[in-house]
């Protein structure tokens, strides 16, 4: 408590300027301490917005909004009576009187002041760097104005910089169309978390992306055009690039002006200067942390972990509790382009006498090295490609493996590979690096605290809550524990049945169970039965029922009867809904081969109905844009020239993907065009627990990334090899050799096997890369069953695949001939006729696009008290 000159008593302020990620910690740590019941807390946030995970920025991209970034509950400001001002950052401190000016004239006293104001970009001092169509990647503001420049004037995009946010900048102007270019000074991409070998992995899979990199070159100059927008570049090797926008990320600096403007010391190379408690060592009364802090140790972090870790210190030092951050760990793992990227310990091998034990496959992208020391001890690593294994190895850092680290680096389902789970680490293992949370700590939260799930122990100690890396060796710890402890864990499906996907399909499959009400109300928990189900087990008994449709005397047809009722969105109107409420309508084209003809068909329907058209990566034409009642208009015309449903909607086979084979191509061995034509037209319409995608390559050459696939063929001299478990998705997985040198009969038949034994064996949404590596045994199980017949089924699963061949039936033909079920074609069921008013298009590059505003969030001070929530005086 302090007193003002009258002596009467006031409550103690802390002010808090900047309100990023590492700010909101520190509130979080303050409120978990009640300081923010014995004080004031008082907030300046440059932003116009409050904290977002600025960790998962370019997510905005792939259609994460503004508001789903946020990491700021109203309610946690509101309940703890926190005073956030927005868009009104710090300008003035004076140490002396202890108040802080803010940009709209708003003075407070503080008794502590608490800087977070992180780091700025470092944009190289090159000629025209301030030119129209030069940016940085940072805030969300930032890439409002990359996207809204880039939709409107700009072709190619180049990013300055080939570290973690370039790559991301780079991922985000591929998105949005632009033929893009990296320009990186150092030798490799990412210099500072890979080496070498690292860094040629990640080129070659990048570049395999389409996006064009330039290593070893700087940046000498931003060319103009007389009205001041940018043209090119001009690189430090003589050559010049094109370019309609700049990007730069080459760095960051610690944001310290406001230190050194009032006086308090910062470092050589900027940052303010702080001890081991993060109080400025110039004023007790003045706290650093994150970005903008140069720690004890003489470091500025640039992770959000350790500004957590910092954040926790202030907070603890402010209350008076003893706390210390010494260091932190700088391990990460990212996703990069849809590439894993990590790196851990001394993973450049600095410690003196070490030794490396590498593993790279060129055509995979996949690289790993593990640095070991003398005495087996695991010293770090780099993953890139494949970081499956990151937790568990970070885990282990410093201590000796209970295998040997060959066996750690190899591919699954490879001869020597040893996978380690959870289990085997020490409980002082650090599982979530974010949060500093030991795998004792979760093992206590199960045990000594009584958490039964995952939402819990997350709960309980914070565990999984930033960067999500850690959360599935969470799930497996918090399982392994509940069950060491006797406690029976439920693996049901849901909480209306008891039973997993896998023994509900074969009940469906023994009993010819044919109706999801009949399998509730007969195997559903006693509490369920006779109810209505739940938006878990609906979708999923729907989609067991559809695969065995013709064995068990169902509907193949996802809109007959009860099967209606419990579809998701896009499978109740047979396509997929779009950001707007509009839909996408994709016809199949078997193989990617088409006739003139119908591509003359699918223009004009696209040049009626006013739709978006763009070809897709599985060799089909994806039509944009057409209203629900439009729908059965668009399949009627594509159905009369001879078109079928493409099942994009669907948890089903989506595309075979092929190259052009020995017909045309002079490397090709087999006809891969026609192998693919025929699988795609077998498997067509196959429900199955999660999408399905293939591709047939007609040499090894693999121009249709076979080995990206679900299951995937490879032409040979002596025949085709059949790779199984691939996945080119969120957690890219290269695909395993399942048998070799087939021929058509053959091939085909063990593809019937092992897509019914997945869909037999497979949990729900679980993909066949997701299900190969959990499943006892692996790929040598899938191996021993549908090729060895191991288990005497193979004969079943053939004969389930032969029967879903024979009831295939078009959902769309089906639709359109049948009245009853167009009536569910409208958007309004009392006004049929009337369009939806909020399905709405502007035009871009001679197509249309959804008129979406950009963004939704505003709050920005106009007055001096403009508060989000909180009093303005206590």
């Amino acid at each position: 408590m302090t007193s003002n000159p009258r002596g009467v008593p006031t409550v103690p302020t802390i002010v808090l300027v900047g309100h990023g990620m590492v700010g909101q910690r520190f509130l979080e740590a303050l409120a978990e301490r009640g300081l923010t019941a014995t004080h004031r807390v008082v907030v300046l946030c440059e932003e116009p917005r409050p904290a977002y995970d600025r960790v998962q920025l370019t997510s905005y991209f792939s259609g994460r909004t503004p508001e789903e970034l946020s990491l700021t509950d109203v309610e946690f400001i509101k309940d703890h009576g926190i005073e956030l001002y927005v868009g009104d950052p710090a300008e003035i401190i004076d140490r002396a009187a202890r108040t802080v000016t803010a940009r709209s004239g708003l003075t407070v006293e503080y008794d502590t002041l608490v800087l977070a104001t992180g780091s700025y970009p470092f944009v190289p001092p090159v000629p025209g760097k301030d030119s129209d169509g030069c940016f940085v990647y940072r805030t969300i503001e930032d890439l409002l104005a990359i996207e809204a420049y880039a939709r409107s004037r700009a072709t190619t995009g180049a990013v300055v910089g080939g570290g973690l946010l370039g790559l991301e900048a780079a991922g985000a102007l591929k998105g949005l169309g632009l033929a893009t270019h990296i320009v990186e000074f150092a030798p490799r991409l990412m210099p500072v978390q890979v080496d070498e070998g690292g860094g040629a992995a990640l080129l070659r899979t990048i570049e395999g992306m389409g996006l064009t990199v330039h290593t070893g070159t700087g940046t000498q100059e931003i060319l103009a055009d007389a009205d001041g927008a940018v043209t090119g570049m001009k690189l430090s090797d003589g050559s010049q690039l094109a370019t309609d926008i700049v990007v730069f990320s080459a760095g960051v600096r610690p944001r310290d002006q406001l230190a050194r403007d009032c006086g308090l010391s910062v470092g050589e190379r900027g940052g303010i200067t702080v001890d081991e408690q993060c109080r400025t060592v110039a004023d007790p009364h003045v706290f650093a942390i994150g970005e903008c802090a140069l720690a004890a140790d003489g470091r500025v972090y640039g992770l959000v972990a350790p500004g957590y870790e910092q954040a926790e210190t202030a907070a603890a030092t402010i209350a008076r509790d003893e706390s210390a951050f010494t260091g932190a760990d700088l391990s990460t793992k990212l996703k990069l382009l849809g590439v894993d990227v990590a790196s851990f310990g001394d993973a450049h091998g600095a410690t003196a006498d070490c030794l490396d034990v590498v593993y790279s496959d060129a055509r995979a992208g996949t690289y790993k090295k593990l640095v070991i020391g003398r005495g087996g001890e695991l010293l770090g690593g780099i993953l890139v490609g494949d970081a499956d294994a990151y937790g568990t190895l970070r885990a282990f850092t410093g201590s000796v493996p209970p295998v040997s680290p060959e066996q750690l680096v190899l591919p699954a389902g490879s001869g020597g590979a040893v996978q380690l789970g959870p289990s085997a680490l020490p409980d002082a293992a650090v599982i979530c690096s974010c949060h500093n949370v030991s795998k004792g700590a979760i093992r206590g939260a199960v045990t000594d605290h009584s958490c039964t799930s995952v939402p819990e122990v997350k709960k309980c100690t914070k565990a999984g809550t930033g960067c999500g890396s850690c959360v599935k060796v969470l799930g497996q710890l918090v399982t392994a524990e509940l069950e060491a402890n006797g406690v029976e864990v439920d693996k049901g499906l849901c909480g209306c049945f008891a039973q997993t996907r896998e023994e509900l399909y074969e009940i469906a499959l023994a009993l010819r169970i044919n109706s999801y009400q009949e399998m509730l109300d007969r195997y559903g928990r006693a509490g369920a039965r006779g109810g209505d189900g739940c938006e878990i087990c609906k979708p999923t008994v729907a989609s067991i029922i559809a695969s065995l449709a013709p064995t068990i005397g169902a509907s193949g047809y996802v809109l007959d009867g009860e099967q209606a009722a419990l579809q998701d969105s896009n499978d109740h109107f047979l396509a997929n809904l779009q950001k707007n409420g509009s839909y996408s309508v994709v016809p199949r084209i078997p193989g990617g081969e088409i006739t003139p003809e119908k591509l003359i068909v699918i223009g004009e329907v696209a040049r009626d109905f006013g739709l978006y058209t763009k070809i897709t990566g599985g060799q089909r034409i994806d039509l944009f844009g057409a209203r629900v009642e439009q729908l059965p208009l668009i399949w009627a015309r594509l159905v009369d020239a001879g078109f079928e449903s493409g099942h994009a909607y669907g948890k089903a086979l989506r595309t075979v993907k092929s190259c052009v084979g020995q017909t045309w191509c002079r490397y090709g061995v087999q006809d891969s065009v026609r192998m693919a034509i025929d699988l795609e037209l077998r498997y067509r319409g196959l429900r199955s627990p999660h999408k399905l995608k293939s591709a047939v390559s007609g040499c090894a050459r693999e121009c249709a990334e076979a080995q990206s696939k679900d299951f995937g063929i490879i032409a040979t001299a002596g025949g085709w090899n059949l790779y199984v478990g691939g996945n080119g998705g969120a957690t890219p997985r290269h695909a395993d050799l399942l048998a070799k040198d087939l021929s058509d009969a053959e091939l085909v038949r063990l593809i019937d096997r092992f897509l019914m034994f997945y869909i037999r064996t497979a949990d729900r949404l679980e993909r066949t890369s997701v299900w190969l590596e959990r499943i006892p045994g692996g790929l040598d199980h899938v191996r021993d069953v549908v090729v060895a017949d191991s288990l005497g089924i193979c004969g079943e699963l053939e004969s389930l695949m032969a029967a879903h061949v024979a009831g295939y039936r078009d959902e769309w033909a089906t639709t359109i001939n049948d009245p009853e079920k167009l009536g569910r074609f409208v958007s309004f069921v009392n006004a049929p006729d009337t369009p939806d008013p909020v399905v709405g298009f502007v035009p871009e590059r001679d197509q249309i696009k959804p008129d979406l505003p950009l963004l939704t969030i505003g709050m920005r001070p106009q007055q001096p008290a403009d508060v989000l929530e909180g009093s303005a005086q206590r």
